[in-house]
């Protein structure tokens, strides 16, 4: 019997806005599998949604590990064969990053391996399953950081926020957004870059003025977003942001 329910991959699920961004999309009825790098703690995250009666699964995807990409993308594909949403939650942030001048190269290059080229590897395996849906949805979660035009903006409340290896690995994922919505034109998959907001999670170390609930919920609208939707867009919870 075909599976009616829609099946959403979230990486980085284990916690903070990617934790939210399953327990939402499951509360909208979405079955939810939650990628994480320990399996453990995914499924530990996942063992928590499901006993609020919310379907969710683990399971192990480390964005620097191409083998556990594969082999969740061949999970999925026996489980559920298909995939209706993809959110590229995973990304993380590095202590040697900073200014040009001073920012480690190994840094920078953590960075870029994880936030964009993980991110691209994933997006590359997923998309057999999700041309597979007949709505099929990819939500990059970006950051107003990863504009060029905010960058070079000296008005811009970011102006000063000089991480060259975080900024250059979030516009090359938005670099991922324009020519996969355009390659894509004329099929059922939309996809679009959306930033949360300034949310309080571990990768901020605690700052931010947003909870993971409200950081949470412009990423689940953007997955479940109807029939005739727009793709290629880079949006934040004030609106369109420039690219």
């Amino acid at each position: 019997m075909t599976d009616t329910k829609k099946i959403a991959l979230v990486t980085g699920a284990n916690k903070g806005i990617g934790l939210e961004i399953a327990r939402q999309l499951a509360e909208a009825g979405v079955t939810v599998i939650m990628g994480a790098r320990s399996h453990a703690r995914g499924e530990a995250a996942a063992k928590g949604l499901s006993q609020a009666g919310l379907t969710t699964e683990a399971i192990a995807l480390d964005l620097d590990r191409e083998e556990t990409i594969a082999a969740a993308a061949t999970t999925i594909s026996t489980r559920h064969g298909r995939l209706d949403i993809l959110v590229n939650n995973a990304g993380i942030v590095d202590a040697e990053d900073g200014p040009p001048s001073v920012a480690t190269v190994g840094a920078a290059r953590r960075l870029m391996e994880t936030n964009f080229l993980g991110t691209l590897a994933v997006t590359q395996a997923m998309l057999p399953l999700l041309r597979k849906s007949s709505a099929g949805r990819i939500v990059n979660l970006a950051t107003t950081l990863g504009s060029l035009t905010v960058n070079g903006d000296p008005t811009s409340p970011y102006y000063e926020a000089r991480l060259i290896g975080y900024n250059a690995s979030k516009a090359a994922l938005n670099m991922l957004t324009v020519q996969l919505a355009a390659e894509l034109q004329g099929t059922s998959i939309v996809v679009n870059s959306v930033a949360p907001g300034y949310v309080k999670t571990d990768l901020t170390a605690g700052n931010g003025h947003m909870t993971p609930e409200e950081g949470a919920r412009l990423p689940v609208q953007y997955a479940l977003l109807h029939d005739n939707a727009i793709s290629g867009r880079f949006v934040a919870p004030e609106g369109s942001v420039a690219w």
